[in-house]
């Protein structure tokens, strides 16, 4: 057995609780290393704290300075270059299908810093991402490490919905982000994928507190039972306004920005169903989309949804923001607007979908004057690569391949 797989199966058999305890054990038996931490990245995506009893060396640093930030933020090994030192400091993204989850620090003998073995140790990182994702189902130890502060126990709700922050795939890369990161209140977005289609919800629950929160759940909830059961997207929201209505009989509703790609051919159906927004980056070019308003969820009883016909190309960049992002004022009055976004997402146009949330809240912030924003605010940057032809011989009809398909169910 070689060394990188048996780091592997270590991380694969090893309690939920102990990852850390058994990478470093692993790596140190198998590649020498030394000085093992583990940093995952806090909710509000500003700082890295340690896993587990802090050491002499473990500390809460920048997710966006330094050499952990400089890791986290390029998404790439980085070895800080210290001429003629015997021991070289490895710092290693630990990702999950594009979601940045932290950073995994160690320490080897220069000597041993090939390249070779700086691509195996970044790979053991990421298993152990996946490891930590499925940890989490059983343990807290990585979700408390993640709290920078006290969430209230709405955003505990709301951050327990997510699907993740990020997600990568051929077709598409996207980011998304919640603010206030520790005390959301009914923002939030979902997002399921299969071999082909890609399903988008922004949702915007009216209320406050844990009223805004069990709203919000019961609205995600609602449209992933009707999408599980193989609903085009009308229906979805059909069925999820008919759930809400039947809970609270129009007193509380639910505003939902709801879309379908189609991975092959880039048609995308939309409901439009209340107030989150959408803008498009095609060419350096950037403006918001108009969409076919309808009805909120839960407002009437038997309200009919229709979906409307959009389409992709290949380089397009799809901004949704709630009204917590387009309604900011600032000290003078002066709402953020149309005008304010056209230009956050022309500013942005150089990063990674991953952190275009993190840059375009940061503006907010300074626009209006404050570090914590009083409304809820949700943003999920999307590119879209649409996905290549068939290379010559390959199998047009294999699996995961799509040439000439239907687009999605309208």
């Amino acid at each position: 057995m070689d060394r990188f797989t048996a780091v592997e199966r270590v991380l694969r058999n090893a309690p939920p609780h102990d990852l850390l305890a058994a990478a470093r054990t692993a790596l140190g038996r198998h590649y020498s290393a030394t000085d093992i931490e583990l940093l995952v990245a806090d909710y509000g995506m500003n700082t890295l704290h340690p896993v587990g009893a802090p050491s002499s060396t473990s500390e809460t640093v920048s997710a966006h300075t330094g050499a952990p930030g400089r890791a986290f933020g390029s998404q790439q090994p980085y070895i800080p270059d210290v001429v003629g030192s015997e021991v070289a400091t490895l710092h290693l993204p630990v990702t999950v299908r594009g979601d940045r989850i932290g950073v995994l620090i160690l320490r080897l003998a220069t000597e041993e810093c090939s390249d070779e073995v700086v691509a195996e140790l970044r790979e053991i990182s990421e298993i152990l991402g996946h490891e930590i994702v499925v940890a989490e189902r059983d343990t807290d130890v990585y979700l408390r490490a993640r709290r920078a502060e006290r969430l209230t126990l709405a955003a505990e709700m709301q951050w327990q919905l997510l699907p993740g922050r990020a997600l990568s795939r051929p077709e598409f890369d996207l980011g998304a982000q919640l603010e206030p990161a520790y005390a959301i209140h009914g923002d939030n977005f979902d997002w399921s994928t299969s071999a082909e289609d890609l399903t988008l919800t922004i949702t915007n629950g009216m209320g406050e507190g844990i009223e805004a929160a069990l709203l919000t759940s019961l609205a995600v909830n609602a449209l992933r039972n009707a999408r599980r059961a193989g609903l085009d997207l009308q229906d979805q929201a059909y069925m999820a306004d008919q759930a809400l209505y039947g809970q609270y009989r129009g007193r509380f509703h639910v505003s939902v920005l709801l879309l379908r790609f189609h991975l092959a051919t880039g048609e995308v159906g939309i409901v439009d169903a209340g107030s989150p927004r959408m803008w498009r980056l095609r060419d350096g070019t950037a403006e918001p989309v108009e969409l076919e308003a309808q009805l909120p969820l839960g407002m009437f009883e038997d309200t009919v949804y229709a979906a409307q016909d959009f389409r992709v190309l290949p380089g397009d960049r799809l901004l949704f923001v709630s009204d917590g992002v387009y309604d900011v004022s600032s000290p003078a009055g002066e709402r953020y607007g149309d005008k304010a976004l056209t230009r956050a997402l022309t500013s942005t146009r150089l990063l990674p979908p991953s952190q275009v949330p993190r840059a375009i809240l940061g503006e907010l912030a300074g626009y209006r004057g404050s570090p914590q924003s009083e409304d809820d605010a949700m943003i999920l940057c999307l590119d879209w690569h649409g996905r290549p032809d068939p290379g010559p011989g390959e199998d047009d009809d294999a699996p995961g391949t799509a040439t000439a398909a239907e687009p999605a169910d309208r």
